[in-house]
């Protein structure tokens, strides 16, 4: 607002974010996962890995944006102590041109599910709201995308890290 020579003018700032509620529905399937040392990719040597069988499920892959992610994982044996699990959020964005595809990967959020070495056989309840400022629904066009991925972070007291990956698809219905 304009004011007279002597006053300053007046500003004010606000932030508004537009939904489209149009669009794909997400819908509910069940994503049943088990993590052992033979099922553990890129890895130089399994004869290092800890003996542990973890299994568990995420309520869906194809998400709600508005609703919270879901699932449970469970111990059921680990050789060496745990010292925490934990659920990362990941956002992948690839932009493509005539040289090639640039894809970069960040986390958005980390949230530390188990701490300790937890109860063996204990279903672990999985629960993460999306952050309404750093995720958007699953966008693809051309020459850009944007991506999100779930990493199950289990990492031993001696320090070694086994990380599951999860592709999500997020809408906003």
């Amino acid at each position: 607002m304009k004011r007279p020579l002597l006053n300053k003018d007046l500003t004010k700032d606000a932030e508004f974010l537009v939904e489209n509620k149009n669009g794909e529905r997400a819908t509910a399937k069940i994503t049943s996962f088990s993590i052992n040392p033979n099922s553990v990719q890129n890895v130089n040597s399994k004869t290092n890995l800890p003996r542990f069988s973890i299994r568990g499920k995420l309520d869906s892959n194809y998400c709600c944006i508005t609703r919270p992610f879901t699932g449970e994982i469970i111990v059921e044996s680990a050789d060496t102590p745990i010292r925490s699990i934990e659920l990362q959020l990941m956002r992948v964005e690839t932009v493509g041109c005539a040289e090639g595809y640039a894809k970069e990967v960040s986390e958005i959020q980390n949230i530390e599910i188990g701490i300790g070495n937890v109860c063996r056989g204990l279903a672990i309840p999985i629960y993460m709201v999306f952050p309404r400022l750093f995720s958007c629904p699953t966008l693809e066009s051309t020459n850009f995308k944007i991506e999100f991925e779930v990493n199950i972070v289990v990492i031993f007291q001696d320090d070694r890290l086994i990380m599951e990956n999860f592709p999500l698809r997020l809408t906003r219905n």
